[in-house]
């Protein structure tokens, strides 16, 4: 057996579960059927690979990182950022051992790779890093016009929406697209 495969299989089960996670935010807010973590993450990674691209950043780097910053929430869950908030150090803690240990399925040349990737993303001083996080935000604000879009009444989004993006093409785009949305609002 090829030893770089010996726990790959165990590796993708793992972030299979990402597909069943739901996110806690859409579940506290009683969004019926909510998008799962996996979901989310797809739709960063396409919004940041675009970005970083325009922005003439390092792509590979960017959509590494972005489709590996929830991992972690396969084994410790999908936590809102008011629940880490009062629990900041043990949370990190937790979600480094988390990476830790899912990582540790690969080959050691590759885990030790990823941990670097995830650890720069969560150190947030480069501009992919940035860029990532960035995305991460916009794609729940762009989710959250998507529920508007079916039923969801704007009140009920509202904690969503208290959430600040320091990149211009992002904040262009989401001003953008909310006004799509009112403008297809006057013309029903």
């Amino acid at each position: 057996m090829n030893p770089s495969l010996k726990g790959l299989g165990e590796f993708l089960r793992i972030v299979g579960r990402l597909k069943r996670l739901p996110r806690t935010g859409w579940l506290e807010s009683r969004i019926e059927d909510p998008e799962s973590v996996a979901d989310h993450s797809f739709r960063t990674t396409v919004l940041a690979m675009i970005l970083a691209d325009l922005e003439k950043l390092d792509v590979e780097k960017v959509i590494r990182m972005a489709l590996l910053h929830d991992l972690a929430e396969a084994e410790i869950g999908d936590l809102t950022p008011e629940t880490k908030k009062g629990m900041r150090e043990e949370y990190a803690r937790v979600e480094r051992e988390a990476f830790r240990r899912i990582l540790g399925e690969l080959p050691e040349r590759l885990a030790e790779e990823y941990i670097e990737l995830i650890k720069e993303y969560k150190d947030a001083l480069t501009p992919e890093a940035k860029l990532v996080s960035e995305a991460d935000k916009a794609e729940m604000l762009l989710q959250a016009l998507d529920y508007e879009d079916v039923g969801v009444e704007h009140s009920r989004l509202r904690r969503f929406w208290e959430t600040d993006l320091e990149d211009p093409l992002l904040e262009e785009l989401l001003r953008l697209e909310k006004q799509k949305k009112k403008g297809s609002c006057i013309k029903s």
